[in-house]
């Protein structure tokens, strides 16, 4: 397996830049140009700075005109600077596969040379040597605001959420939730090298499809129909929603039973994996497969639910962060329209998390998350020639569900009813206009 998939390799193009790829580095496809880059900018702890817009064209003839933004974009990508080893010399301190999924926060700080200080600081306290050095740090006026990573040419409507609440509030929406993540913002200015045309590996599409017999992709089973003229309430609509989630939970579980590569792993590491992926599956699922039926049939049931002035007034903050982030992601995946092949995939790369901890095979999971990786980038190029961004697209959109899920779990449990309301109103709204 693995000559095949190092084989692969020699056929790609850099998420970076769209060079040709040398290999897995730091975590992702890339060329030995940015993956010393990306080296000497962690080893020297270097903070650069972009005269632009923070959204400058990466490609292999304008790479090195902007530091900053090629950092910027290496982590967006996944490339994992905990892989580096500390004395610099060649050989990465792990073999982590796949992108590392990291929050904008820790981005930020990485940019800004934050993360830089506090892990010098760390060591220092320690009564190790201090890493850093006046010339590395990051001045007050070099670190960036909050909204510093989000790209202001890229505003979104949150389609219908703002007459929405007018309507029962006569409030806006905040001004820094007009805005969309810089992540996506990327794959409009940097094309990559379109890839030869080829047949799909016979070994990659056994593979795929043992991934999509896994899957149960009938419709959902729970009743979602509601009489004309009902009135839902905020208890009934909560119901509902976690009978979905128990449905959803034990399709999963399923799932896991039928993986190709069931027998691969403990049952010990499937209960680690599925504790701390199962509302990363979940909501995958719900923007892909079972779209229709989320987006139809409980859009409806929502519309029949009409929250109180109270409600409206104690919705937090980070609710309304999630509402704009699931806005984007649905029309992230509808623009796409992710075929079964491709979500399966998908799925097996965010499940196969080898940082997660407590996994007794951690090294195997490496290896299954390279396998599936190589697999779906296959597919992809096979499958969608003239789209060479599509495949980092797709990935792209892995660590932005993780960041949802996680964020999620700090929404109040009676703020989920308005939440899931404002969602799909807007979604099927914006899509009905198309």
């Amino acid at each position: 397996m693995e000559t095949w998939e190092d084989d692969r390799a020699e056929q790609r193009t850099c998420l970076i830049c769209g060079d040709r790829a040398t290999g897995l580095h730091y975590g992702i496809i890339s060329c030995e140009g940015c993956k010393g880059f990306f080296k000497r900018s962690i080893c020297n702890k270097r903070v650069y700075r972009c005269s632009r817009d923070k959204n400058c064209v990466m490609s292999r003839k304008q790479r090195n005109r902007c530091q900053y933004c090629r950092l910027l974009k290496c982590l967006q990508m996944g490339m994992n600077r905990k892989a580096i080893r500390e004395d610099g010399m060649p050989g990465g301190r792990n073999k982590s596969i796949g992108p590392v999924q990291i929050s904008e926060e820790e981005i930020e700080r990485i940019m800004s040379g934050q993360e830089f200080e506090e892990e010098a600081n760390h060591w220092s306290n320690h009564g190790d040597s201090d890493h850093s050095s006046p010339g590395n740090r990051a001045s007050e006026s070099n670190q960036p605001s909050p909204g510093s990573t989000l790209s202001s040419s890229r505003s979104v409507e949150l389609n219908g959420f703002v007459a929405f609440r007018d309507q029962y509030m006569g409030m806006s929406v905040p001004p820094h939730y007009q805005y969309i993540p810089h992540l996506f913002s990327y794959s409009a200015h940097s094309p990559l090298l379109p890839p030869q045309a080829r047949s799909l590996d016979p070994q990659s599409y056994s593979l795929i499809h043992q991934l999509v017999s896994a899957e149960d992709l009938e419709p959902l089973g729970t009743p979602m129909l509601i009489e004309d003229g009902y009135a839902v309430t905020q208890a009934e609509l909560f119901a509902l929603l976690c009978r979905l989630a128990d449905e959803l939970l034990f399709r999963q579980i399923a799932w896991i039973k039928k993986l190709p590569f069931f027998c691969e792993l403990s049952i010990k590491d499937y209960t680690c994996l599925l504790s701390s992926t199962w509302q990363e599956l979940i909501l995958l699922s719900s923007l892909t497969v079972y779209s229709k039926q989320i987006f139809g049939e409980l859009a409806d049931v929502t519309a029949k639910y009409s929250p109180s002035d109270e409600e409206l007034h104690r919705f937090s903050d980070e609710g309304m962060e999630v509402i704009e982030r699931l806005i984007y992601l649905y029309h992230k995946f509808h623009q796409l329209k992710v075929s079964n092949e491709e979500y399966a995939c998908m799925k097996a790369i965010n499940f196969l998390n080898q940082d997660i901890r407590g996994l007794t095979s951690a090294s195997q999971l490496e290896q299954l998350n390279k396998r599936y990786w190589y697999i779906c980038q296959d597919f992809t190029e096979y499958k969608y020639t003239h789209q060479p961004n599509r495949f980092p697209d797709l990935m792209m959109c892995l660590p932005e569900i993780r960041y949802i899920a996680g964020k999620m779990v700090n929404v109040p449990l009676e703020q989920l009813p308005l939440l899931f309301k404002v969602v799909l109103h807007s979604c099927k709204t914006s899509v009905g206009k198309e």
